[in-house]
């Protein structure tokens, strides 16, 4: 009996695909779910019909809840503690105001920023004064109201020496200081350096003036600080500090600010794992920063003096995730490369953090189709104008709405007007009512400011090129 032939089917070269997550392999395909159709419950597609795209949408609800929870990681571990909201970080006046009434005052850093908190009602006695310029003018308002004023080098223990002595009065201040934690990068562009006994100087000259009263100690060791060893380094070694100047110079220090640069979860460029995992909660800050504390000044009571007032001046983690950016796609293309992109009409004008946050992304509804690796541009003719490098979205097209968050830091302080309007910004509220807190922008706005000279108007003159 002869033997079967075996058919040999031709030789193929083996290739390797990689499984991506959400597209077709041998599992099947897995249909997306990640979307999201409201804020707070309140349907976000009809308010881009009704005050335009891109948007801003603010949550009342979340702001709030995050104010609240801050506090109640510091107040319940140390006696005395107070937040000052930096104007900075997000200075819409509906933001301001909500924190206001939650109990922080303002932390401002030019005349400017004094100028609005005082214009939201902020008295003078409830504002921080930070930053590496003052003005005559705004230091003497903000000595004769009583703001907490931190001085940041020589000369401005000089010019404040002159606005008391105008004022007849001496005026309680604050010395900034920066130092090396060991664990961030040292700030020291602003303050008086600890190490090198500049910040000690400082005490002692204040000490001596005539004018001046050395009451606190502030100091911002970074933005972003992800590793809690770096706050309670800050802690201690501030507290040690202030036994010093006290024994050195007899002047009480009231209180310690420890600035701010809690982290906010957002995703930073670079960094593995995700903010789920990787950013301290408040509670987690809490403990790090008056454990440290509690150890510093456990001899305090025993020595007859209170333990300082304990000074925040959280931003970023108090309101990026209470604010998203909706922005619609306006087309899309395939690059050389191969990869999909989408054309939104929002961009790094509105969106400045998007050059060191890969800001989550999610559509308004679910989306058909296999997701592939995407890019994000905006709308303006720059090449840097990229939303995200890198995400993977199933086919988008013309119309689609994304929202982008957390959004709520530095993004409406450092927008520019560039290009493009900058939008409205809405706010959902507790009641799940619709307030619009910034008008979208107009030509008007932009123009009013702008002087024409008469022989710049047109007709043209005669004897002009056409």
């Amino acid at each position: 009996m002869n033997a079967p032939v075996k058919i040999l089917k031709p030789w193929v070269k083996p290739t390797l695909s990689p499984h991506r997550v959400g597209v077709m392999n041998k599992f099947g395909a897995v249909r997306q779910h990640n979307h999201q159709a409201d804020l707070d419950g309140v349907a976000i597609e009809p308010l881009l019909e009704q005050y335009g795209s891109p948007l801003f949408i603010l949550s009342e609800k979340t702001l709030r809840d995050n104010a609240r929870r801050l506090q109640r990681a510091f107040a319940t571990r140390w006696p005395k503690v107070r937040h000052g909201w930096s104007y900075k970080t997000n200075y819409l006046n509906a933001v301001c105001s909500i924190l206001h009434q939650e109990g922080s005052w303002a932390e401002v850093v030019s005349d400017f920023e004094y100028h609005k908190a005082r214009a939201l009602g902020v008295p003078g006695s409830r504002i921080i004064f930070n930053g590496p310029w003052k003005p005559s003018a705004i230091l003497e308002q903000a000595a004769h109201e009583g703001a907490q004023i931190h001085i940041d080098h020589l000369d401005e223990i000089y010019a404040l020496e002159q606005v008391a002595k105008s004022l007849n009065k001496k005026v309680a201040v604050g010395i900034r200081l920066n130092f090396d934690t060991g664990y961030t990068e040292s700030w020291s562009r602003f303050g008086f350096n600890l190490e090198s006994g500049a910040a000690m100087d400082a005490a002692q000259r204040i000490a001596s003036s005539e004018w001046l009263k050395l009451t606190g100690l502030h100091s911002h060791i970074g933005t972003f600080v992800l590793d809690l060893r770096a706050y309670a380094a800050q802690a201690r070694i501030m507290a040690e500090f202030m036994d010093k100047v006290e024994a050195e110079t007899a002047c009480l220090i009231e209180y310690l600010d420890i600035g701010g640069g809690f982290a906010s979860r957002n995703a930073l460029q670079g960094v593995y794992l995700p903010p789920d995992q990787l950013v301290p909660s408040f509670d987690q800050y809490a403990e790090a920063i008056t454990g440290s504390l509690l150890e510093a000044t456990r001899t305090r009571s025993a020595a007859g003096k209170t333990l300082p007032t304990l000074i925040l001046e959280t931003g970023r983690a108090m309101v990026d995730d209470a604010e998203i950016l909706v922005t619609r796609v306006v087309g899309g293309k395939r690059l050389p490369d191969g990869r999909r992109a989408a054309i939104l009409d929002a961009g790094v004008n509105l969106l400045f953090t998007a050059f060191w946050y890969n800001h989550q992304v999610k559509p308004l509804r679910p989306l058909d189709g296999i997701p592939e690796e995407t890019v994000l541009y905006g709308p303006l003719c720059m090449n840097i104008d990229i939303v995200r490098n890198s995400v993977m979205l199933p086919p988008l097209n013309v119309g689609d709405a994304l929202m982008v968050r957390p959004a709520g830091a530095y993004n409406n302080t450092q927008w520019m007007q560039f290009i493009q309007y900058r939008p409205a910004v809405v706010m959902v509220t507790l009641e799940g009512k619709v307030e619009v807190v910034r008008v979208a922008e107009q030509l008007s706005a932009i123009n009013e400011y702008e002087r024409l000279p008469e022989s710049l108007r047109l007709p043209f003159p005669q004897g002009l090129p056409e």
